[in-house]
């Protein structure tokens, strides 16, 4: 499976995916704290150079593996970071890369015409900006593979599993547009497909859905994220 990586992202990133979710279609205000937002950010930008085949885990820390950018500016410059620098844990890099990337994403989805930045100002002189959805169809694509995943029983593509995974970690589960009794199933789906892809570190990679490279990438982070975030309530 090892060479199914593609040289190209694909035309909705994780990142972007995310933002959706955790962004009220409506208000255009995002409905969790910032700080999950921006780890989710870093992650999922982390997540998506492991899926391209240009950085992987190993001996406590990321790498760049294969320089060459993927067309996609974030995930580039990111990228280039890490293959100039010295090796960093997961740790590190999430913190070191969440500041500012989550502008830069809804700035993306601005050009792609899937949002659009409503600028206002506050007791005339804040400016505070809220993201409306213009195009429905990619949260709603997004939303399907989720539903698809928490309710087919069968394990999901790499790419779904690493979503599903970073939903999980970052406590998005009412998101989903379930609560209460469903809200829990859906927790318990979310970390059987984490389990399954040998994101949690509970199943060997060799028997994992996804490539052991992209699998040690995604449970490194997603173990970062949590002990960033700290216990649950």
């Amino acid at each position: 499976m090892e060479g199914i990586a593609s040289a190209a992202m694909t035309a909705v990133a994780l990142a972007e995916e995310l933002l959706l979710l955790a962004y009220d279609d409506e208000t255009g205000k995002a409905t969790m704290p910032r700080i999950s937002l921006d780890l989710g950010m870093a992650a999922a930008v982390l997540i998506e150079l492991a899926l391209a085949g240009r950085i992987a885990y190993a001996d406590g820390n990321l790498t760049a593996v294969d320089p060459t950018p993927t067309g996609e500016a974030v995930s580039d410059g990111v990228l280039a970071r890490i293959a100039e620098d010295t090796p960093h844990s997961p740790s590190s890099w999430v913190q070191r890369l969440r500041h500012g990337l989550r502008d830069r994403i809804l700035g993306d989805l601005c050009s792609q015409g899937v949002v659009r930045d409503v600028d206002e100002t506050e007791l005339g002189f804040i400016h505070v900006h809220r993201y409306p959805v213009l195009d429905a169809t990619v949260e709603a694509d997004t939303r399907r593979r989720l539903a698809g995943a928490l309710t087919s029983g069968v394990a999901p593509d790499e790419r779904t599993a690493a979503l599903a995974t970073l939903v999980a970690v970052l406590r998005m589960e009412s998101l989903l547009g379930v609560s209460g009794e469903a809200a829990e199933t859906a927790r318990r789906r979310l970390s059987e497909i984490a389990t399954g892809a040998g994101f949690s570190g509970e199943v060997s990679l060799d028997d994992s859905v996804v490539r052991p490279s992209v699998g040690l990438v995604v449970a490194a982070l997603a173990k970062a994220v949590d002990a960033a975030l700290g216990p649950r309530p």
